[in-house]
C-alpha cells in the first residue's frame, strides 16, 4: 500500500511473522522502489533495489526470529535515500557480534550496517524499532569522477 507522509510517499504492511511475509516484505519493497522510479520519476538504481530487498529480508528475518506476533514494515523516501522501518513486539534491541568468518548465521546485522548509510535500533512504548537508511544511487567511485 502507497501512502504519503507530508509529501513523501512511502508503503507500508502489517506482516503476521509466519514464513511467507519475508517473501512478502521483499516484494513490497522491491514493488515500492519500482513506482517511485515510474510514477514518480525517483532516480533509483537496481542496486539500491536489491540491497533494499536485503535489507528488508535480514531486519523482517530477525523480527519473525525473535519476537512472536505481528511485525510492521514501513519503506519511505527521504532526500535521496530509503528508509526502511521493521516494529516488532522484543524490547530487547539487537547487539552486532564482532565478525567472525566461523561462525554460521547470525550474520544479518553485520551486514544491514555494511550496505546502509545509517542504521538505528530504538526501544518504543511496546516492542523496538529498527530503522536503516540506504542511497537510492550507485555510489561514485572516486577515480571515475576524477577521470570522467
Amino acid at each position: 500500500m502507497t501512502l504519503h507522509d507530508g509529501g513523501r510517499p512511502r508503503a507500508a504492511a502489517a506482516l503476521d511473522g509466519r514464513s511467507p511475509c519475508i517473501a512478502e516484505a521483499r516484494r513490497l519493497a522491491a514493488g515500492f522502489l519500482s513506482r517511485m522510479r515510474t510514477e514518480h520519476r525517483v532516480p533509483v538504481s537496481q542496486r539500491a533495489v536489491e540491497l533494499t530487498q536485503l535489507v528488508v529480508s535480514e531486519l523482517v528475518t530477525n523480527a519473525r526470529k525473535y519476537a512472536s506476533g505481528p511485525i510492521l514494515l514501513d519503506l519511505r523516501l527521504a532526500d535521496d535515500s530509503v528508509e526502511v522501518q521493521v516494529w516488532d513486539s522484543d524490547p530487547a534491541l539487537p547487539v552486532v557480534r564482532a565478525a567472525d568468518a566461523g561462525r554460521v548465521g547470525q550474520h544479518g546485522l553485520e551486514i544491514v550496517k555494511a550496505v546502509c548509510q545509517s542504521v538505528e535500533a530504538v526501544r518504543e512504548t511496546v516492542g523496538k524499532r529498527m530503522t536503516a537508511r540506504l542511497a537510492l544511487a550507485d555510489p561514485v567511485c572516486e577515480d571515475a569522477a576524477r577521470l570522467g
